[in-house]
């Protein structure tokens, strides 16, 4: 009788293990989940089409995010060295999105388009036929440690933050 109260108790303490283990997984599951350069070259094109071009992506200089959904934002820098001078300075970067998303408080559909961060503070998204779709206020922020060409980070906010160096916009969901 001891023996199987002590199988009982081992039974019950596993089923207890096993419930409290089970959320945790779930949930690490369901987060959103950050995105490296690593993580994002087997999603990206080695080059995108954009007004009439075509440019090479920049892969090693690429973020993005994989929402818990399965849905993804994803950036790269690409080469705009065959594009005009004025074109250059507001395309950038090749910006995906498989769902509407905010970008510094207004909305964009789903879509494919070329961003850029721009002199005063500004923050572009074409179409890719180069019109502009949106422009917002970006933020410069002086105090990130180590700046790169691009990329994604978490927002303490729950959004996340496209940065280009030390100039970034808030996006999310």
């Amino acid at each position: 009788m001891k023996l199987f109260a002590m199988g009982q108790g081992i039974a019950v303490a596993v089923l207890a293990l096993a419930a409290f283990a089970a959320p945790a997984s779930a949930m690490a599951q369901q987060g959103d989940t950050v995105l490296k350069a690593a993580d994002t070259t087997k999603l990206l094109p080695a080059s995108v089409f954009f007004r009439g071009q075509s440019a090479t992506t920049q892969l090693r200089n690429s973020g993005g995010v994989k929402f818990a959904d399965g849905f993804y934002v994803l950036a790269t820098l690409v080469d705009t060295s065959g594009y005009s001078t004025e074109l250059q300075s507001t395309y950038q970067a090749y910006f995906i999105t498989e769902v509407p998303i905010k970008i510094g408080g207004q909305s964009l559909p789903a879509g494919a388009y070329g961003v850029g961060f721009l002199a005063g503070d500004k923050f572009v998204v074409q179409d890719v036929g180069a019109h502009t779709v949106l422009t917002v206020n970006s933020t410069s922020d002086t105090k990130l440690k180590r700046p790169v060409p691009l990329q994604v980070v978490a927002d303490a906010a729950g959004g996340f933050r496209l940065y280009a160096l030390r100039s970034y916009v808030n996006f999310s969901r």
